[in-house]
């Protein structure tokens, strides 16, 4: 709001401490962006990922991109800068990265050349400035009535629309100064592909390689990776679904009462489709950052298949092996044996 280039992180509870002020500084209409680093939200403590931290915040106004890697997460923050500081979107932009599993890994990450990225990336030449220390001044503090209201916000929708094909225009730029390319979704083995997992994040790695396996041994299956959430890109799914004969959902969130948040949008944005898939199957998995061994997704697989045949979905499906079962029981006869004892 004053005119410089904004930078901030933070990560599972302390989004959630920061929500009135995300709904605040998308309706101010500022440029920032945001690191979040996701992480399951208490209680129970744990100090390992899953989204439902990064997708509380969908409806905020702030653009959501997810990476897979920590060298998308870089590139992904100075895509962020060029979307929010478009003046046909001018909101705030989170890059979201998976908690340990990307935060306290090691990698190797190709650091962007400085002036490439001044190419990039040049000034920022904020078209309004809401602060300036010379003149004293509050922003947004009016109270509005309903008509008034409903018209800022539906503003926020259309610049969060914008987002989509700015960043089309983004990534292109970007893959001519760097060599690599970045779209709202990512397909992989998709072409042939007649079963279908949706997923996000880092754990959409362990999914390609479990496509590798699963094609190994002869199973037509790919993966799609949603890498922005907000906006959301509906058309790009739709191409990618349509003509499928079944779509697994891998949510790495739940909504409770409910299901995996992003089966519930997926299946809406298919709908309406007349080529839309004969099944559509949810998964619930990586809560806490519980590992989703081979073997799991490969009866992911098995298990859409299944449906496909039968012409009905299934799920929402909590991925729980029976070694963890039995574990969780144990713990459970621990801490009853524990209080008895007092």
């Amino acid at each position: 709001a004053t005119g410089a280039r904004v930078f901030t992180a933070t990560s599972s509870q302390g989004l959630l401490h920061a929500f009135e002020v995300l709904y605040t500084v998308a309706g101010w209409r500022v440029p920032l962006v945001l690191v979040n680093v996701s992480r399951a939200l208490a209680s129970p403590i744990t100090l390992e990922a899953d989204h439902n931290d990064v997708l509380a915040a969908r409806d905020t106004g702030f653009v959501q991109i997810h990476a897979e890697t920590c060298q998308e997460v870089v590139d992904s923050i100075l895509l962020g800068y060029r979307i929010s500081e478009d003046a046909r979107v001018c909101l705030p932009v989170v890059v979201n990265l998976d908690g340990f599993i990307l935060s306290f890994t090691r990698e190797p990450v190709i650091v962007p050349d400085l002036e490439l990225v001044k190419q990039f990336l040049p000034p920022f030449r904020p078209t309004h400035l809401g602060f300036k220390a010379s003149v004293p001044h509050a922003l947004g503090t009016a109270v509005t009535g309903g008509a008034t209201y409903s018209y800022f916000r539906h503003q926020i929708h259309l610049a969060s629309v914008n987002a989509l094909r700015v960043h089309e225009d983004a990534a292109i730029e970007f893959e001519r100064l760097f060599g690599r390319r970045y779209d709202v979704v990512e397909g992989y083995r998709l072409e042939d592909a007649d079963d279908v997992l949706v997923m996000s994040n880092a754990y959409a790695s362990k999914g390609k390689a479990a496509v590798d396996a699963a094609r190994e041994a002869g199973r037509k299956v790919g993966l799609l990776r949603l890498r922005m959430i907000r906006p959301w890109p509906a058309d790009a799914i739709r191409h990618a679904l349509n003509g499928k004969r079944t779509v697994a959902v891998l949510d790495q969130n739940l909504s409770a009462g409910q299901g995996g948040i992003l089966f519930q949008e997926i299946a809406a944005c298919l709908y309406h489709e007349p080529l839309r898939p004969r099944a559509l199957c949810s998964f619930i998995g990586g809560l806490g950052g519980k590992n989703i061994s081979e073997g799991e997704f490969l009866a992911i697989f098995e298990q859409t298949a299944e449906a496909g045949v039968r012409g009905n979905g299934i799920g929402p499906v909590l991925l729980y092996t029976e070694a963890e079962h039995r574990e969780m029981e144990q713990l459970q006869f621990l801490a009853h044996e524990l209080k008895t004892s007092r």
